[in-house]
């Protein structure tokens, strides 16, 4: 079982956005020296809800700021960007680091970032497909051509190219570190379009902490039944490393630990949810803090440490997902942050092996 962070690079009411980055890179610093597997940043724009805005740029930073941890995208909005920008990106993470790098993307929402970058609606309502196979297309091949509907371009060398990873660590390979294919590339999936999507391509899925354990045992299911029916090989499908994303708070009782995110959680969401604009005027419903903030603690590994490593076993076993995204910030608090990351690490962990 590998269990990694989910930063959000979260800016609680009251707090600057400075502190919130600083935060972020805090809790990679601290995953890496507790012993988790990986790290995860996410990506927002013109909202609290997370100040990072480029999750690949945070990515690289954090790569150089760690030295054995897998650092992650979770996710890169791919939408907002032209695929081979990004593909590019992540080659030159992917090499630099030695092959720490995953690349998480994801189709985002119908918001104002759409209007900002000039990208349009239809970027994210139709051409996701389009995009992603492109991403890809450049991630694999030597040189690349588009002719579709909405990327078109003549051929052009791939530079840099993934496969060219230089990689003499002793620990090349090991659960994916050092592929001389490329970075690993997930996909957040949030609909059974996109459990399709990702099933075709023979791509692992990033699935939401707002995602019980049924509905994500589901998911991988209607994934596996994607993946069989477009023919993806049988040992990728049973090995496919899908995320569950999901929240943590360490504490001696559970009550400490749900009190904790109980008083933080739902200024944040109801500060940072509600900034969301849509592109184009449509309505948009938000999900009560509170309710939102209780579901979250019952869901997750939010407790003292056996009751955390047995809700992340429950897990495990209900979905078969053995990767975790889990978002340790949920307290808004620097000092509390980093004991959260150091016990999850040395007191949780230690019950999973």
């Amino acid at each position: 079982m590998r269990v990694g962070a989910f930063v959000l690079a979260a800016q609680f009411p009251g707090q600057g956005q400075g502190e919130a980055l600083h935060r972020a890179v805090r809790t990679a610093e601290l995953g890496e020296e507790s012993g988790l597997d990986s790290v995860w940043v996410a990506e927002h724009h013109f909202v609290p809800y997370g100040v990072c805005p480029s999750a690949v740029t945070l990515a690289g930073v954090l790569l150089g700021r760690t030295r054995h941890i897998r650092v992650g995208t979770a996710v890169s909005v791919l939408p907002n960007v032209h695929p081979v920008a990004l593909g590019e990106q992540a080659a030159l993470l992917h090499l630099l680091s030695g092959g720490r790098f995953s690349l998480g993307v994801g189709r985002g929402g119908p918001w104002v970032d759409l209007e900002v970058f000039g990208t349009g609606l239809d970027a994210y309502e139709r051409h996701f497909p389009e995009s992603l196979e492109l991403l890809l297309r450049w991630l694999r091949e030597r040189r690349v051509s588009a002719s579709g509907e909405c990327f078109r371009f003549r051929e052009v060398a791939v530079v840099p190219r993934p496969d060219e990873l230089i990689d003499t660590r002793a620990d090349a390979g090991e659960d994916g570190a050092g592929d001389r294919r490329g970075p690993e590339v997930i996909v957040a999936c949030t609909s059974p379009k996109s459990v399709k999507l990702a099933a075709e391509l023979g791509l692992p899925m990033l699935l939401g902490m707002h995602c019980g354990d049924d509905e994500k045992a589901e998911m991988v299911a209607l994934w596996r039944a994607h993946a069989r029916a477009a023919g993806r090989p049988a040992p990728e499908i049973a090995d496919a490393a899908h995320v569950s994303a999901g929240v943590a708070q360490i504490a001696d009782r559970r009550d400490e630990a749900t009190e904790s995110l109980a008083k933080a959680m739902p200024g944040w969401l109801r500060q940072g949810l509600g900034a969301h604009v849509t592109v184009d005027g449509r309505p948009r419903s938000m999900r009560d803090p509170v309710e939102y903030t209780d579901l979250l603690c019952g869901l997750h590994p939010v407790g003292p440490p056996r009751l955390a490593a047995d809700r992340l076993a429950a897990t495990a076993e209900r979905t078969g997902i053995s990767r975790f995204a889990l978002l340790v910030e949920g307290s808004g608090d620097l000092a509390s942050t980093e004991e959260n990351v150091r016990r999850l690490g040395t007191e949780v962990l230690p019950l999973l092996t």
